[in-house]
């Protein structure tokens, strides 16, 4: 059989990887143009970060702001497994958009190269080049919105789902390493991480192809040289990292029907146990599965969840 057409790896509905080397996104791949939102009065644009790698993000910054006003700074990961999505995904623009507006907060959406192209730990290099440069922008330019808004006192980080996993790990890297011109994060917000491990937990455990789909799924991402214990999807087994993050607080949201709950509520509880000197704040949404919040972004719910991020956010 041709090995072009011969499936390698499948996440439903999303992703398929043949065994010539084949990709096919089948979801994830819709660009938005940026410009001013007319919902928000947002306005946003394509940056370049790193022209050998084609890394870029997308900035967003609230309508109306005076010249000299400084503006929260937050460095947003987008979700999707690690292998779909950029920053200019419409669900994900839309979402950028609103958090810079009810934030009043100056938005930098990371597109981090995706796997199989590029396996994990690509996404948490790009991801801390993008901080870099957020942070060398703020001091010194060129780039115009962060020189002119960007307050170095309150850089954030958010990510949903695989967002959530890598913001975790920024946070960690920046404590132990730091950034000239930014002694600490103010906060991170993991929505929904996607966080697992070896052994089932919890609800885990009642659907048995759970676990091994789970394991496929991660050596797929990771090419197979970590395991589903290793710190990059498990970091609850190493507590001792926890005391390494480099921000003042943290906020988890879960949701109840989501399949990733069990490790968001035991992340915050392994955080809260560790020693780490911060705050760890946890929010759940019950009856919603998922990353629900991009899609049902105008509900109930998903508006509460975001008030407690602005919340977070603005609070100080």
């Amino acid at each position: 059989m041709d090995p072009d057409a011969q499936l390698h790896y499948e996440f439903p509905g999303s992703f398929r990887y043949y065994k010539s080397g084949r990709v096919e996104r089948l979801d994830g791949t819709e660009v938005v143009p940026t410009g001013t939102d007319p919902t928000t009065g947002v306005i946003s644009k394509e940056v370049t970060i790193n022209q050998s790698t084609g890394l870029s993000a997308r900035l967003y910054l609230p309508n109306g702001i005076k010249s000299d006003k400084k503006l929260p700074i937050l460095l947003f990961i987008h979700g999707g497994a690690f292998i779909i999505h950029t920053a200019g995904s419409p669900a994900y623009h839309r979402y950028c958009n609103l958090l810079s507006a009810n934030a009043k907060s100056v938005v930098v959406s990371v597109s981090y190269r995706l796997a199989p192209e590029h396996r994990v730990p690509v996404a948490y290099d790009d991801t801390w080049e993008a901080l870099n440069w957020i942070v060398l922008n703020c001091k010194s330019g060129p780039e115009p919105w962060l020189a002119e808004h960007g307050d170095l006192a309150r850089i954030f980080l958010a990510g949903d789902s695989a967002g959530g996993n890598i913001a975790h790990h920024i946070a960690v890297r920046f404590g132990e390493e730091g950034l000239d011109g930014c002694s600490k994060l103010k906060g991170v917000m993991l929505l929904n991480p996607y966080f697992w491990g070896k052994d089932p937990i919890g609800n885990e455990k009642t659907n048995p192809g759970l676990q091994p789909w789970m394991e496929e799924t991660w050596s797929f991402i990771c090419g197979g040289k970590y395991d589903m214990n290793h710190q990059f999807v498990h970091p609850m087994g190493s507590p001792e990292l926890f005391t390494k993050l480099g921000c003042e607080r943290v906020l988890v949201t879960v949701a109840e029907l989501d399949l990733f709950a069990e490790r968001g509520r035991v992340y915050a509880d392994t955080l809260k146990k560790s020693g780490w000197g911060g705050e760890v704040a946890l929010h759940e949404t019950p009856g919603e599965d998922h990353v629900y919040f991009l899609t049902k972004f105008d509900g109930e719910k998903a508006l509460k969840e975001m008030e407690a991020m602005v919340a977070f956010i603005n609070r100080d």
